[in-house]
């Protein structure tokens, strides 16, 4: 079994400790940012941002809209103003469509923080979770959330939503919402890896549909260069997309996560020392890509 506290350690050696540590530290830094915007109007009367995670006002002129939230209240037959709140949610589409639908999750949602740490101390404790999720069992979740949507004519996930309560509380003062809170990071530190983000979160299958099609992706254009140190499986959130990129050159598979759980964490760049990945477009025509046995075609 890997070490952890060793984890990264010849990366590190081999790139220094800034490339090592480059996209974790730049991540948390879009959280914190995203987190200070908001915060600069109720602390410091500065209105960069209004509103929260769901639906907000850039300089209280550009509006956004999280996409999921208007199917919920169309679903809902709520009434709301029809062009602020489409225009505000097709500026979030494009935005994900352009750069990955679940960098939502990776650089933007305050939860990951949570559950971050919550996978950071089970590791060092060496606590060995009992529950195996489906991985699809998110998309069962955001279908139920669809579901009670219609039903109910509420908003009935929005009550529960940790993202919207750890967003909301840390604004305005959390309240009841720490047992949520709390909750989840028992819920990942002592019975599922990652069992919130990566197997149940309906707000990450939602964006993980988007991600299917967004042409920023973490690409492996130097596989042939990988040591099998299985360091990026442990890191990666969504480990299940790494072996059709790193396996598949005899099948043809090209060379690009193209799969919308990929989060574009960058985790796998961070912690690979022969550097494979990197981030590129979703084209799947590389220098470094061809089908075996298939000659080079001269110009």
């Amino acid at each position: 079994m890997m070490d952890h506290r060793h984890l990264g350690r010849e990366a590190v050696e081999k790139k220094g400790w800034w490339r090592a540590h480059r996209w974790l530290i730049l991540r948390r830094a879009s959280q914190l940012a995203v987190l200070g915007l908001f915060l600069l109007g109720p602390w410091a009367g500065i209105w960069l941002l209004k509103g929260n995670l769901s639906s907000s006002r850039l300089l209280d002129v550009v509006p956004m809209t999280d996409p999921l939230l208007l199917v919920q209240t169309i679903l809902a037959g709520m009434a709301f103003p029809l062009g602020t709140v489409l225009i505000g949610a097709a500026i979030v589409s494009i935005f994900y469509l352009l750069v990955g639908g679940r960098v939502f999750c990776s650089w933007i949602c305050p939860m990951n923080m949570v559950t971050d740490a919550a996978n950071w101390l089970r590791e060092r404790l060496e606590i060995h979770p009992p529950l195996a999720l489906s991985r699809r069992a998110r998309y069962w979740m955001l279908g139920l959330t669809l579901l009670l949507s219609t039903s109910t004519g509420t908003l009935a996930f929005e009550l529960v939503n940790p993202v919207s309560i750890l967003h909301r509380g840390i604004i305005f003062g959390m309240g009841l919402g720490w047992v949520v809170i709390l909750g989840i990071f028992l819920f990942d530190l002592l019975l599922s890896r990652r069992g919130w983000c990566s197997h149940l979160c309906p707000v990450g299958a939602f964006y993980g549909l988007v991600g299917r099609f967004s042409t920023l992706r973490v690409r492996a254009d130097r596989r042939d260069r990988c040591d099998d140190c299985l360091e990026c499986y442990v890191v990666c959130p969504e480990p299940q997309v790494l072996p059709p990129v790193l396996r598949g050159a005899e099948q043809g598979i090209p060379p690009v996560i193209l799969a919308g759980e990929c989060t574009n964490c960058g985790r796998c760049i961070d912690i690979c020392a022969e550097e494979v990945f990197a981030f590129g477009h979703r084209s799947t025509i590389a220098a470094s890509f061809r089908r075996p046995g298939k000659p080079v075609e001269q110009s």
